[in-house]
């Protein structure tokens, strides 16, 4: 008789050297590959996927009149103005970047620190990193205005430009980091799924799927001389992938940290930014994968251990959080600057101050329950923690660009920032864009890595009994 999940938190309890296996359910190869190519293979898949599809399509409807309002009409239907001129644009913007980022870290860099935990739920975390940084793309490519001179961003060479990109500005520099990682990050997403797709290929009855899985295979025949190169070119982008973890997040820290004002012009933004993307990413991640295991029955293969080990990590990320909250105070204490001092007074006990601390109670409070082993590995009740971090990091986004700007050196111009309908409904519709992608990409594509999570899997049951240890 298979173990059951609960069985093995109790046996983890009570004898912490032994881990529970990263495959569940006596599954073995030929299983693996029954439960994820039968999530595609399915005539239909489940009532509740129609029901989250048709929503998300709603809100993506919602976001394409949005977009449609905003190019005929202009700028002006978002609550920007002086002196925030920076608003809700460039938060969802920086918010979804930092979604982005814990697939790419799951897939490349404990890829390269050979972390076999990470083979059942890296395909989704890559996924959910091409589909948020479609969502950031779209903040700054309708924030320009005008957006049919799109290519006025680009260094084109002629004369008859009205403007030229300023190479000295930091949002250019975001144009270029953002654009490399969704390149990076969409050729490792693909390139990981070329073996699996082939699988599919092979088990489809579908003319049509068989045909489609056939021209994505890239003529998969699985040779040795295919894995051999399958292998150098996953390890090459890797390589490449994992630097960009780390500058792209500190690129987009540039946006504010080589200002010069108060609240903003700070050295601790590149790390703070990069922690707080990764604290995000993986509370998406796991509020992303729990419904998913439920719902096409992948429990056996993300298992408790897999969630638990993101918990830690989010707990991990979340201290450094609240550190870089703490030593924001610190600095601006210790600096005698009494602009800086304002600013972050301002923050706490100013009129945003409501938004600042729902930050502090999402980011610093909420992942510390996952100290506490029942809701680390209890899937509903750490989704509930996960949905807060999200909301908190969006909202740390909120108050770096608001209260900054809404009490700037003139008094006489400090005014309280009000979005607008249009503001409210482009921010739950990048959700509908978001969630769209992905419902799509559980239906269609394996939302598990077979053939990587075959390589970690026991061979016989010396090696299972090490795995155990």
């Amino acid at each position: 008789m298979a173990t059951t999940v609960d069985q093995l938190v109790d046996n983890t309890v009570e004898d912490p050297s032994k881990r529970a296996p990263l495959v569940m359910g006596g599954l073995d190869n030929t299983g693996i590959t029954d439960v994820v190519a039968g999530v595609a293979e399915r005539e239909k898949p489940p009532r509740a996927w129609y029901i989250a599809f048709g929503i998300a399509n709603l809100l993506l409807v919602m976001l394409g009149a949005n977009i449609l309002h905003l190019i005929f009409t202009g700028v002006g239907v978002w609550g920007n103005k002086a002196p925030q001129f920076w608003g809700w644009p460039i938060v969802n913007f920086v918010f979804w970047v930092g979604i982005g980022h814990a697939g790419t870290l799951i897939s490349a860099i404990l890829f390269l620190f050979r972390q076999n935990w990470r083979t059942s739920i890296n395909r989704t975390a890559e996924a959910m990193t091409i589909f948020a940084v479609v969502c950031a793309g779209l903040f700054p490519g309708i924030h320009i205005g005008r957006v049919w001179v799109f290519y006025w961003l680009f260094p084109i060479p002629t004369e008859h430009l009205a403007m030229w990109p300023n190479f000295r500005s930091p949002l250019l520099w975001d144009v270029f980091a953002v654009s490399t990682y969704a390149t990076v990050s969409l050729l490792f997403w693909y390139m990981g799924m070329v073996p699996d797709i082939a699988t599919f290929r092979d088990r489809s009855t579908n003319n049509i799927k068989r045909f489609i899985y056939g021209l994505l295979s890239l003529g998969w025949t699985g040779s040795a001389r295919a894995w051999h190169r399958y292998e150098m070119a996953y390890v090459i982008l890797a390589a490449l992938a994992t630097p960009l973890v780390l500058s792209v997040h500190t690129i987009v820290s540039f946006d504010f940290a080589v200002s010069q004002l108060p609240g903003w012009h700070t050295t601790i933004f590149p790390p703070y930014f990069v922690a707080g993307a990764i604290f995000s990413g993986f509370a998406m991640v796991v509020t992303l994968m729990v419904p998913a295991r439920e719902l096409f029955g992948l429990k056996d293969l993300i298992t408790i251990r897999h969630l638990e080990n993101m918990n830690k990590i989010i707990v991990a990320t979340g201290t450094m959080v609240g550190f870089a909250y703490g030593i924001e105070f610190f600095i601006a204490w210790y600096g005698a600057n009494p602009y800086e001092q304002f600013a972050f007074i301002n923050r706490a006990f100013g009129p945003f101050a409501w938004a600042y601390w729902t930050m502090v109670s999402c980011n610093v409070i909420a992942p510390q329950f996952f100290w506490f082993k029942k809701i680390r590995t209890s899937p509903w009740l750490m989704v509930v923690v996960c949905i807060f971090v999200n909301i908190g990091m969006w909202f740390e986004r909120f108050v770096i660009t608001i209260t900054s700007l809404s009490r700037d050196f003139l008094p006489s111009s400090w005014d309280y920032f009000d979005p607008t309908p249009v503001d409210v409904m482009m921010l739950i519709g990048s959700f509908g864009l978001f969630f769209t992608l992905f419902l799509l990409f559980c239906r269609f594509l394996p939302m598990v890595a077979m053939a990587e999570v075959k390589s970690v899997m026991p061979q016989d049951e010396g090696d299972a009994e090490h795995e155990a240890k």
